[in-house]
C-alpha cells in the first residue's frame, strides 16, 4: 500500500488487483480515478485528486491509466475520462463521470459520513 495521503497508481493487472483486495480488505471508501495521459480534464482534476488523498486519509485513492489498464477500465464499464468510482468492500456504491470537482467532494462526504455512522 502507499503511505497515507497517497494516490496509488497501478501500472499492471497483477498490481491492481493485489492493491484493491487489500484496499477492499481495509473496510475503507476507495475511490478509483479512470484517466488518460492524453485528456486535458484529467490533467486538470489529477492535482484536486491528489490534494483530496491528503485531507481523506480514512480512504484509499486510486489512479487507473485507461491505456495501461484497458481491462480494468473495461471491467468498470468505464465510457469517458476522468470517471470516478466509489466502492466499499468490493462494491460501487457511487459513480461520477467528469472533472466534476464539487461532486466528487460531495460524495467523498456522503459515503465517508455513512462510515463513521455505521461505526
Amino acid at each position: 500500500m502507499a503511505a497515507e495521503g497517497e494516490v496509488i497508481a497501478c501500472h499492471n493487472v497483477e498490481e491492481w488487483n493485489e492493491k484493491l483486495k487489500t484496499a477492499s480488505d481495509s473496510k475503507k471508501l476507495i475511490v478509483i480515478d479512470f484517466t488518460a495521459t492524453w485528456c486535458p480534464p484529467c490533467r486538470f482534476i489529477a492535482p484536486i485528486f491528489a490534494e483530496l488523498a491528503k485531507k481523506h486519509l480514512d480512504v484509499v485513492f486510486f489512479k487507473v491509466d485507461v491505456d495501461e489498464l484497458n481491462s480494468v477500465a473495461k471491467d468498470f464499464d468505464v465510457q469517458a475520462m476522468p470517471t470516478f468510482i466509489f466502492m466499499k468492500e468490493g462494491v460501487v456504491v457511487d459513480t461520477v463521470v467528469g472533472a466534476a470537482k464539487e461532486e466528487i467532494v460531495s460524495k467523498l462526504e456522503k459515503h465517508t459520513a455513512t462510515v463513521v455512522a455505521a461505526a
